[in-house]
């Protein structure tokens, strides 16, 4: 195994610089450097002859939090059917069972550093762009997938379970608030799915365009919301 190291920062600076943009944080910004990511990682495989593996999963999915066309892209998205929770989980298990000392104090690490895009400057050298204070919670988000997906609930009676088993985790306010987020994220980004890479299901829910899940681009989350309000 090996490593290398490409640096896209001047690309991407003259990428933004072509647009006539002030390189100032905003959304452009953030996106530029996801794509370059990608397009680099593409064009490697190429000279190398191999695929591009995809590190999104099936929470990221849901919630639309990836670039388009950025790391939202791959040629095999091995992780797609695969929550974010268990990502966490199936780390922290190879970190106990490697029996690589080495190895386990990497993934231990990788265990405890705040999930983010890293897409922001850093601010005193740590991470300024903390995934889950912007979205919420994935252990709350992908209790709402597995319900709402899974077993078509509807959003209230997904709430009072979720009041159950997180109780004294999350209030029930908390867990309103983020379910809402959750609903209008997942109808927003079903553009995103529509035509995201091949890749495994691992259990029973999947947003594969190509037989799980299908689901208009411009459906809106309305109806769910006003479900949940009226909760």
């Amino acid at each position: 195994m090996s490593f290398e190291l490409i640096d896209i920062s001047e690309s991407v600076r003259r990428h933004l610089a072509d647009l006539g943009h002030a390189g100032e944080p905003d959304t452009a910004y953030e996106n530029a450097q996801a794509r370059e990511r990608t397009q680099v990682l593409m064009d490697r495989a190429n000279m190398l002859g191999g695929l591009v593996i995809g590190t999104g999963d099936l929470s990221e999915l849901a919630l639309g939090w990836c670039t388009y066309n950025g790391d939202h892209m791959s040629m095999y998205g091995v992780n797609a059917s695969v929550p974010k929770t268990l990502v966490r989980y199936l780390v922290r298990h190879e970190a106990e069972i490697c029996g690589d000392g080495e190895l386990s104090a990497a993934l231990l690490d990788i265990l405890d550093t705040p999930v983010s895009p890293e897409l922001l400057p850093a601010e005193g050298g740590e991470i300024s762009q903390k995934t889950e204070d912007i979205i919420g919670p994935y252990e709350l988000h992908d209790f709402f997938l597995y319900y709402l997906l899974r077993f078509g609930f509807t959003p209230h009676k997904v709430l009072r379970l979720a009041a159950a088993a997180f109780e004294g985790q999350y209030s029930q306010s908390e867990i309103k608030k983020w379910l809402a987020v959750f609903l209008r994220r997942f109808f927003a980004s079903q553009f995103k799915r529509s035509c995201m890479p091949d890749g495994p299901k691992v259990g029973s829910v999947a947003l594969s365009p190509r037989g799980d899940w299908r689901m208009p681009s411009d459906a809106v989350a309305a109806l769910w919301l006003d479900d949940l309000e009226n909760s």
